[in-house]
């Protein structure tokens, strides 16, 4: 059976260039504020290398030293993860760039070793939350990680204006990824049957998609179907939409919208991160 979005093979190389990325920072660039509010530079390679911990010790030994909440609700979720964030990111402050880096090489191998072991189409240890599923595959669940890594280094080079991961090879996942938000988003949202919206990235890395009203529910496709609405935004722009580095307010700067309010308007408060 194929992945419908594989990224599995793309983790080295964006291991890779974080590495080349960090090793190349002066004391300065670490202390760089970041799109990520509160976090410094240093702060986001903190929180990159808990990412991976995690994985390890959740994933792969089953071992759960700060279990999740009974409470299992969205919102209690967010405050429990957002917790453990700003936990290790305070206390990653007394390690130094140096021993980061060198976390972060050695967890990441062993990372994506780990993830090559899962199958694909077997149930992941925690569900994609931001895209409304109760269970995911893992291959949905690894998209996901995906995308948290490969934001987290735009930031830091969006951070010390450093290019380099924006390409259709590295990027185009994460938005493929990022849209699959889009039915969950829009599951209040009223429409006649057949009503469609089309979503269009501009840019290198960019596509089209369309969000597709059938029954009771929404269906995201790359397949064009007949629309009633369009939204227009650039791959730069998508990103920062996407991880609330940008509020509704400020992307209506930065997005076209076009045809039916109702259908055009909620795709600005469009959260793919668990946020």
């Amino acid at each position: 059976m194929k992945v419908p979005i594989p990224t599995l093979h793309l983790f080295p190389l964006l291991d890779q260039k974080l590495i080349e990325l960090l090793r190349s920072l002066s004391p300065t660039e670490w202390q760089q504020h970041t799109r990520a509010k509160l976090w410094t530079v240093k702060d986001i390679a903190a929180h990159l290398l808990d990412g991976n911990l995690r994985t390890l010790a959740m994933s792969r030994d089953r071992y759960f030293g700060e279990a999740p909440p009974e409470q299992n609700t969205y919102p209690v979720l967010v405050k429990y993860l957002n917790q453990l964030n700003a936990d290790w990111v305070r206390a990653a402050k007394r390690v130094s760039p140096i021993v980061l880096i060198e976390l972060l090489e050695s967890t990441g191998k062993a990372y994506a070793e780990h993830l090559q072991t899962l199958d694909p189409f077997g149930e992941a240890i925690f569900s994609v939350g931001w895209a409304g599923e109760e269970r995911s595959f893992n291959w949905f669940h690894i998209a996901r990680e995906y995308t948290e890594k490969w934001h987290h280094q735009q930031q830091i080079r969006e951070a010390v204006n450093k290019p380099g991961i924006a390409s259709k090879e590295l990027y185009y996942p994460v938005l493929d990824t990022f849209v699959q938000a889009l039915p969950h988003h829009y599951r209040d949202v009223i429409a006649p049957l057949g009503a469609g919206l089309k979503v269009n990235i501009t840019g290198e890395a960019g596509g089209s998609w369309f969000l597709l009203r059938e029954n009771q529910h929404w269906r995201i496709t790359k397949e064009s179907v007949p629309h009633h609405a369009e939204v227009i935004l650039d791959d730069d722009t998508a990103w920062k939409l996407f991880t609330k580095g940008l509020s509704s307010a400020e992307a209506h700067h930065h997005v076209v919208l076009k045809g039916d309010a109702a259908l055009v308007n909620p795709f600005l408060s469009l959260v793919a991160v668990m946020a």
